[in-house]
């Protein structure tokens, strides 16, 4: 299986937890989804306002600079993880 069909089915497995993983779980899942797929934020900061906004951008900035590939591993096993934590 490559790379890419393991991160594919992390992803597609993350959505059948069966428990809501914490909203820092949930933030560092997006951060380095959006990475895997995006590669590094280059998008505007959202405003003062937009609290959930804001906090997703800058979980997804904190991962600056790693790699797609890097990326879409760190996703896989921090996945794997939720899923032996929450299923």
């Amino acid at each position: 299986m490559s790379l890419d069909q393991k991160f594919e089915a992390a992803a597609q497995a993350v959505k059948g937890l069966t428990k809501r993983p914490t909203d820092e779980e949930l933030l560092t899942l997006y951060a380095l989804y959006k990475q895997a797929i995006e590669g590094d934020n280059n998008t505007p900061k959202p405003g003062l306002l937009d609290l959930k906004g804001r906090a997703k951008w800058n979980s997804w900035d904190a991962k600056r600079g790693t790699s797609k590939d890097a990326a879409k591993e760190e996703y896989i096993t921090f996945a794997e993880g939720l899923m032996a934590k929450y299923k």
